[in-house]
């Protein structure tokens, strides 16, 4: 289901939210999001994807839409938000490509952010804003400590994934430092077209879908961002990561007979 609000301005970026169980965070994220809009910020639509969440977290996500929702009408700002909702859970994956499908037909840019919070909501609007500059296809958030940016999380969490982008690096030669942050902004006419393609249900849509891209032929930006493990995550240490690693290899044998591997000048960080 999905509900939509009339806008007079075309809507430039369409971000979707993968929602489950986040009747906790997701309302704080979407008020600072509101709250933290200017008058640079291009249009923008955010479509919350619940995935199949109990019907008390289903419940606030509800309501945390409808209240960004009224509080943008009231400001007569141009951004707009609404709430898709899956019957059951499927995954981060399936959530973000099922919302995709009911994005606005036009946005020139299309992406996801997770809704546990981890990125700050002013890292959102940055990125939107780094879009609009036009001389990238794809612009991903990554959790480097540098520009003056800050990362906070767990030091197992740290090598965790250390240890998956080197395997992802050395199963798909992509030359990203960090492929599974959750902030990503893709141009929309280079997307669309490989939606089809995309399976991936989970975690792995990250890795699919900048691999599809680099084939594509896409110009990619990795932009450092602040980031911040918000606790309580859904991510089960060392089993989640293993299986990561399964999936990694049947990814490669689905794949690589299809894309192989991208050019080593894949990665583009700044």
């Amino acid at each position: 289901m999905s509900t939509a609000q009339p806008q007079s301005r075309p809507i430039f970026a369409s971000v979707v939210m993968p929602a489950f169980d986040e009747g906790e965070r997701l309302p704080q994220l979407l008020r600072v999001l509101e709250l933290s809009a200017d008058p640079l910020s291009p249009p923008t639509e955010f479509i919350v994807a619940d995935d199949g969440s109990a019907p008390g977290h289903h419940a606030r996500h509800q309501a945390a839409v409808a209240a960004t929702r009224n509080a943008w009408g009231r400001q007569g700002a141009p951004h707009r938000i609404s709430l898709f909702t899956l019957p059951r859970n499927r995954g981060k994956g399936a959530a973000i490509r099922a919302a995709w499908s009911q994005s606005a037909p036009h946005a020139e840019w299309v992406g996801f952010v997770d809704a546990d919070g981890a990125v700050p909501a002013a890292e959102v609007w940055r990125l939107i804003r780094r879009a609009a500059a036009g001389d990238a296809d794809l612009v991903a958030g990554s959790r480097i400590k540098m520009a003056g940016h800050h990362v906070h999380r767990s030091l197992l969490r740290h090598l965790q994934g250390r240890v998956f982008a080197t395997a992802v690096d050395v199963s798909f030669r992509l030359g990203f430092y960090d492929t599974q942050c959750g902030l990503k902004i893709v141009r929309s006419s280079l997307l669309r077209p490989l939606l089809p393609a995309l399976q991936e249900e989970r975690w792995m849509l990250d890795v699919e879908l900048l691999l599809a891209l680099r084939r594509a032929g896409a110009r990619c930006v990795e932009e450092p961002i602040d980031w911040t493990d918000p606790g309580g995550s859904k991510v089960v240490p060392l089993l989640d990561p293993l299986r990561m690693l399964m999936a990694l290899g049947r990814m490669r044998r689905r794949m690589m007979p299809r894309f192989g591997a991208a050019p080593a000048s894949a990665g583009l960080l700044r």
